[in-house]
């Protein structure tokens, strides 16, 4: 997709939000205005506007653009594999996380992260959005987005989004020839593994790469970018909500640990129904730590 293009797409979505959050309001402000406010030409407000015509979200009433109905949940376009600069940013929002700078109740300026970030604003509202839709943001409106708490009934949707798809594509694992490269990555983190599991009691924060490669890994056999993107999104919530709960975190790891170990060595060994079944142990573990994560919040004053 063109740069011009996701441009347009990325403002039709955030004034399809701005309209059903009612942040939009009738008569819609001047094309100058929304230029402004969405940092963006007046030619991609115009074809934003006229998208948002076609379908008869906005008209014109009086001289004046008026919203004429309240946009459907399909309407927009799907979030789709984004630029290389957009990725690069959803990194560093990530790093924020890991690095624990972010909590759940605290506020992100939308233009600070624009200017830490280099890109342009409706990209990073666009990914602003896309975070928002999973339930880890929420618009607070005037440039601000706050993190989010998880709700235990959306958690165990999350959890459950998961393990369908990672136990889909740990399918599709096995179907890989036997000469595909990414046995032999099998091999490797397994072997990484174990040597983390000798040194974890001076070291064992090294898991969270691990982690990340290891499903990395699985997602890949799918081979399918929404798969990817959405379990992307998934994770980094799972690790925003665990990584508060500092209770008992070095035995919870070496837990996670021996379950990667006991998945890599089922999957060496080219044993796709062991495998299943230590994937399935593992997401369970992760949907207790996620719970008994959000219960200790809940629990604090």
């Amino acid at each position: 997709m063109s740069r011009p293009q996701y441009l347009r797409q990325s403002v039709i979505n955030q004034m399809l939000d701005g309209i059903a959050r009612g942040q939009l309001t009738s008569p819609l402000p001047s094309q100058a205005a929304l230029a402004r406010l969405y940092h963006i030409s007046r030619t991609t407000v115009r074809h934003t506007l006229d998208y948002l015509k076609q379908r008869g979200i906005v008209a014109r009433r009086a001289g004046r653009l008026c919203i004429a109905r309240a946009p459907t949940d399909d309407e927009g376009f799907m979030p789709l594999p984004c630029p290389a600069h957009v990725a690069q940013f959803e990194q560093a929002l990530h790093a924020l996380i890991r690095q624990r700078q972010l909590r759940p109740g605290d506020n992100i300026n939308e233009q600070q992260l624009v200017q830490a970030s280099g890109m342009a604003a409706a990209a990073v509202r666009d990914l602003l959005l896309r975070f928002s839709r999973y339930g880890l943001l929420e618009n607070a409106g005037r440039g601000e987005w706050q993190m989010r708490t998880l709700e235990p009934a959306y958690a165990e949707n999350l959890c459950e989004l998961r393990e369908m798809l990672e136990m889909h594509a740990l399918r599709r694992f096995f179907s890989l020839p036997p000469e595909d490269g990414r046995w032999a990555t099998v091999r490797a983190l397994l072997a990484r593994h174990r040597q983390l599991h000798v040194e974890m009691s001076s070291d064992y924060c090294r898991f969270a790469q691990l982690d990340r490669q290891l499903h990395a890994l699985i997602l890949s056999a799918a081979d399918n970018p929404f798969f990817d993107r959405t379990l992307e999104i998934v994770a980094v919530i799972f690790q925003f909500h665990c990584q508060w709960d500092g209770q008992n975190l070095a035995r919870r790891t070496v837990v996670a640990v021996e379950d990667h170990m006991a998945l890599l060595l089922a999957m060496v060994n080219r044993n796709e129904r062991e495998a299943l079944r230590e994937l399935r142990a593992h997401l369970g573990h992760a949907r207790q730590t996620l719970t008994s994560a959000l219960d200790g919040r809940a629990r604090c004053p």
